[in-house]
């Protein structure tokens, strides 16, 4: 069954590789092209003096300009932050154990931006916070986990991907859902119609 189009004339375009992103999108119904930025997130991060908030908006805008594309163009990122430090995506599955076993018990946070980017300028942005708590697992809990999720959890800054087996991580959640999975949905699709991209 083809899924409803609920684009106007202009062309969207989603600068970013991460496939839950493009999911979310094409589930809300949305006709978009997918292009990689190539940004160096490292050296923006490594520069970065401040809040949160400033630096994910920072990389989201930073994606979405690096792409050349007309119409409007979709930037977004996300930080994890836990006890006042700040957490990026794990290079391989023992930092991803490192990190779970810091998360677990605790309270973190993911700060999640997203930007429209219109002939290089950024026309429309949001930044938002959701609060996770982790229950306090085993250790043998956590190396099942790990077995089961596989590699895959590499792509997730928190080591987890809450549509899947991240689910059994956690003890509360207060926030919005579409944020956690990396996209605020519903701010971003008020902005595509505040600037033409959807019928308002």
């Amino acid at each position: 069954m083809k899924k409803p189009d609920m684009q106007t004339s202009k062309k969207l375009t989603l600068a970013s590789k991460s496939k839950i992103r493009a999911t979310v999108l094409s589930d809300a119904g949305l006709d978009f092209d997918v292009q990689v930025s190539g940004v160096d997130e490292d050296a923006l991060k490594a520069n970065h003096k401040g809040a949160a908030e400033a630096l994910a908006l920072a990389l989201a805008e930073a994606k979405a300009k690096a792409v050349q594309a007309q119409g409007l163009i979709i930037g977004a990122d996300q930080i994890l932050e836990c006890d006042g430090a700040l957490y990026d995506k794990p290079r391989d599955m023992q930092e991803a154990r490192r990190n779970l076993a810091v998360f677990r018990g605790q309270t973190h946070y993911l700060v999640g931006a997203v930007a429209l980017i219109e002939n290089g300028h950024t026309i429309w942005s949001h930044c938002g916070r959701v609060r996770l708590t982790m229950r306090d697992f085993s250790d043998a809990f956590l190396d099942a986990y790990l077995a089961a999720a596989g590699e895959q959890i590499l792509s997730s800054v928190g080591c987890y991907q809450l549509e899947g087996l991240g689910a059994h991580l956690f003890s509360a959640m207060d926030g919005d859902y579409f944020s956690i999975l990396g996209l605020p949905l519903l701010p971003l699709l008020e902005g595509l119609r505040a600037h033409g991209g959807l019928i308002a």
